[in-house]
This record gives C-alpha cells, sequence and structure tokens, in this order.
C-alpha cells in the first residue's frame, strides 16, 4: 500500500491486512479498541516482566481507541506499523500484536520489531506463523525494507527461541537499554537482512 505522504515522497507501507494459513492480521484501527482492551485486561500479569511502565488509564478502551487512532497515521506516514492478531475462527479476539517501529528509510531501509502474544495461546505456533507472514511482507517489493532489528532480554526464553526459529542473528548486548519492570534492563540485539537485497544494490532514495 504505497502512498504520497504530505510532503511528496512516495511512502512504501505494508498492506493493512495481511493473511497467513491460521490467522487474520489487522492493522490498528479504533474500531479494534474493545478487543485490544481486553487483550492487554487478560494479560496484565503475563506482559508485566516484559513490559515498560504504562499510563494509568492503559487499559481504558477509551484511552486504547485514542492510541489505535494515532497509530493509523504513523501507520499512514510509514512511521510505525503494528498489527493485531486474530485467529480465523475467531476474528473478533485478538490474541497477539507485532509492530515494526523507527523505520528508517534513506541509506538504511531498516526498522525494530517488536512482538507479544496471549497467555492462553502459548505454545501453538502463531507467533511464527504471525512473523513469517510479516516478515515476508517487509521484505517484499512493495516494503522493500533491508534489514529487521529485534531487542530481546536475556532471561525471555520463550522469545529467544522465536528468534531462533525466525532465523535472527545475534549482534549484541545492550546493557541497561530499556527500563522493564522497575529497573534498567540488559538486552540482546538480533537481526535478519532481506536475503533478496544484494549488497551492491543502492537503496530508493
Amino acid at each position: 500500500m504505497s502512498s504520497i505522504a504530505a510532503n511528496g515522497p512516495l511512502v512504501r507501507n505494508p498492506a493493512a491486512v495481511l493473511h497467513t494459513d491460521r490467522l487474520t492480521l489487522h492493522a490498528s484501527d479504533p474500531l479494534l479498541a474493545q478487543a485490544v482492551s481486553d487483550f492487554h485486561r487478560r494479560n496484565v500479569a503475563h506482559f508485566a516482566p516484559w513490559e515498560p511502565p504504562r499510563a494509568a488509564d492503559f487499559l481504558e478502551v477509551d484511552a486504547t481507541r485514542g492510541r489505535l487512532a494515532a497509530e493509523v497515521a504513523s501507520f499512514a506516514n510509514g512511521q510505525m506499523w503494528r498489527y493485531w492478531m486474530a485467529r480465523k475462527e475467531a476474528p473478533l479476539e485478538i490474541i497477539g500484536q507485532c509492530q515494526v517501529s523507527m523505520v528508517a528509510r534513506g541509506v538504511a531501509q531498516n526498522a525494530w520489531l517488536g512482538y507479544n502474544l496471549d497467555a492462553e495461546q502459548q505454545g501453538h505456533g502463531y507467533m511464527h506463523e504471525a512473523l513469517v507472514g510479516l516478515m515476508r511482507e517487509l521484505f517484499s517489493p512493495q516494503v522493500w525494507l533491508h534489514r529487521i532489528q529485534v531487542a530481546v532480554r536475556p532471561d525471555n526464553a520463550p522469545s529467544l527461541r522465536v528468534m531462533a526459529r525466525m532465523g535472527f542473528q545475534e549482534e549484541g548486548l545492550c546493557r541497561d537499554y530499556l527500563f522493564i519492570n522497575g529497573a534498567w534492563r540488559d538486552h540482546k540485539i538480533f537481526a535478519r537482512v532481506n536475503p533478496d537485497w544484494p549488497r551492491s544494490e543502492a537503496p530508493p532514495l
């Protein structure tokens, strides 16, 4: 879904809806506010060890609707792309999300990936399936990113398994990288490079 931004340049965005065998990934939309709020409420304890501090109204539907509306603009501008995951047999229940943020074009052509999954949906391969579909879109000619990076805490074993299964390569350790669950936490940095982008091919500027 490419478009012309307000200041003129072409914005190469992914599709607003992605499909995998079992899942539908929907870009942020205020109409998802209740389902997204329910997802976060169900998983407060599950996500607490891994998430940064949140605003006091983070779980409220109205606040969620406002965030989703802001993310619609960020998606359109090519700044951040967030997708909410639903199983095809239960399309109204959000079971996870994956987001691509800090999208850098120019000579970088890279972005940062993040994700989380409902506590009750662990162990079914849903996150791997969603990320395979998302990475396929991000490395496609339509979006054409060169590199995706991920920061993972060394003690987050499920996420480390996702990185290994997805073929991300560990590149180093960032000390005290993010403030999570009451303290500054170290994070391992992983990355995956677009295999279809020749090393001598310059980015579109």
